[in-house]
C-alpha cells in the first residue's frame, strides 16, 4: 500500500522523524487560499497522488500570498498526472531550503534484506543521478536480524559526504527513519528531498512510504487509511473486484495468470520498447469467467490502446480461456483497443486455433511471449499489420 505524501508525514512524524510543520489537505481552492491566509507566510502547494514526478508536471508551486495559493489550487487540483487525476492538495508553510539530500531505507530483494540509500545530490530524480554520476549514491545493505546502529548510520552519512553541519542530525534522522521503517512492516522509506533549512535543522520535506499490504493486519491504523483513502481509484475499484490489479502509467493492459508470469511479461515488453499500464494477475487457476472480468477491466482504462493477454495453461485451460476472451470481447461490444492473446501450455494449441478462426480484425492470437510482446507494442505505436 502507497502513502500519499501528507499519510506518509503523519507516520513520519508519529515515529520522531522531523518534518515540515504539519499543513493541511485542501480539497477546493477556498480551502487553500484559506490556509494560506491563516498562515500568514509563503506556502507550497502540492498534488497529492500516487506517482512520482508531481513537480515536472506542475503539479508543486511555491506561493508568495494566498491569492497565487488559491491560483495554483484552481491549477493542480483536476490535474492529470500520469494517469492519477488530482483529487486533494497539501498545503505547507515554504521552508527556508539551503541544502537537499537524498535518503531512503527499501527492501532488497537481491540481498534478501534491507538497502539504505543516501546522496547529497537530493530534489531531483536519484535514478538519473545514480546513472550519471553512481559515485554520488552511497548504497549499504543491512542485515535485518542485525539492524542498524549509530555507528553505521554514521558511517553512511560520511562515507555520502554529507556536509559537517548535516552529519549528527542527518545520522540521528536515520536512525529513526530506520527503526519507523522495521516497526511499520515498510517496503520503502524515501525522503526526497531531506533539506538543511537555512536555520540549521535536518528534515524530511517530502515523504514515499509503502507499507507491506500482507502486514496490514498489524497495523489497524493504517489499514483504515488502505480502507478510506481510496488511492487510485481503478486500483480501489480492482480490490472490490478481488482482482490482483496495480496501476502503471504506460498504455499497454497486461494481464496473466499467476504474479511471477505477470512481471515477466511487464519486462518483456519494456525490453521491446512498450509501457505497461498495468499489472493485473488473473491467478492460477483463471476461469473463461475471471479472464472475461479482468479483460473488461483493463480494457476499462482510458489509457489502454492495446492489451497483452500472457496465459501458461496449466490447470487452467487454453482453451477455455480463448473461449473467455471471445466471450468478453462480445459482452463489450466494439472495444476501440487491439489485444494480443499468446497461449502456451494446456490446449494451447486449440486455444489460438478458437481466437483466429473468430476472425476479429482486434484480436491477435500468439504462441511465443516476445513475440506477443513485440507485436503488442508494434500495435501501441499505431502500426498496422
Amino acid at each position: 500500500m502507497d502513502l500519499m505524501e501528507y499519510q506518509g508525514k503523519d507516520v513520519f512524524r508519529s515515529h520522531g522523524i522531523p518534518t515540515a510543520p504539519p499543513g493541511a489537505v485542501a480539497t477546493t481552492p477556498d480551502e487553500a487560499e484559506e490556509f494560506a491566509h491563516d498562515a500568514g507566510a509563503p506556502v507550497m502547494v502540492k498534488a497529492q497522488v500516487l506517482t512520482g514526478g508531481r513537480g515536472k508536471a506542475g503539479g508543486v508551486k511555491y506561493c508568495a500570498d494566498p491569492a497565487a495559493a488559491r491560483a495554483a489550487a484552481e491549477t493542480i487540483l483536476g490535474l492529470d498526472i500520469k494517469g492519477h487525476v488530482v483529487g486533494k492538495v497539501l498545503l505547507e508553510v515554504a521552508s527556508d531550503i539551503a541544502e537537499e539530500y537524498y535518503l531512503s531505507v527499501l527492501h532488497d530483494r537481491m540481498s534478501k534484506g534491507y538497502k539504505v540509500i543516501a546522496s547529497v545530490e537530493g530534489g531531483v530524480d536519484i535514478e538519473e543521478v545514480n546513472r550519471a554520476t553512481p559515485e554520488k549514491v552511497v548504497k549499504v545493505d543491512v542485515d535485518p536480524t542485525i539492524g542498524l546502529d549509530e555507528d553505521m548510520a554514521g558511517h553512511i552519512v560520511a562515507l555520502a559526504q554529507f556536509p559537517e553541519a548535516a552529519r549528527e542530525q542527518t545520522t540521528a534522522l536515520l536512525l529513526a527513519l530506520y527503526e519507523a521503517f522495521v516497526a511499520v512492516d515498510a517496503l520503502l522509506f524515501e525522503v526526497n528531498p531531506l533539506v538543511l533549512t537555512g536555520d540549521g535543522r535536518v528534515i524530511a520535506l517530502d515523504s514515499k512510504v509503502t507499507i507491506d499490504n500482507n502486514a496490514l493486519f498489524r497495523h489497524p491504523d493504517l489499514a483504515a487509511i488502505a480502507e478510506t483513502s481510496g488511492g487510485d481509484p481503478l486500483e480501489a475499484a480492482a480490490k472490490a473486484k478481488g482482482l490482483q490489479y496495480v496501476k502503471l502509467d504506460g498504455n499497454i493492459g497486461v494481464m496473466g495468470n499467476g504474479a511471477g508470469l505477470v512481471m515477466s511479461t511487464l519486462d518483456v515488453v519494456h525490453q521491446a520498447g512498450g509501457r505497461p499500464a498495468n499489472f493485473l494477475d488473473a491467478g492460477g487457476g483463471a476461469s473463461a469467467e475471471s479472464m472475461a472480468e479482468g479483460i473488461a477491466f483493463v480494457l476499462g482504462d482510458p489509457q489502454v490502446t492495446t492489451m497483452l493477454i500472457n496465459i501458461f495453461g496449466g490447470i487452467t485451460r487454453c482453451d477455455d480461456v480463448a473461449r473467455g476472451v471471445l466471450g468478453a470481447l462480445e459482452q463489450l461490444g466494439d472495444v476501440p483497443q487491439q489485444l494480443v492473446v499468446r497461449l502456451d501450455g494446456t490446449n494451447a494449441e486449440e486455444g489460438r486455433r478458437l481466437l483466429t478462426e473468430a476472425d476479429r480484425p482486434n484480436l491477435v492470437a500468439a504462441a511465443q511471449m516476445n513475440a506477443a510482446a513485440a507485436t503488442a507494442v508494434e500495435l501501441a505505436r499505431g502500426a498496422t499489420r
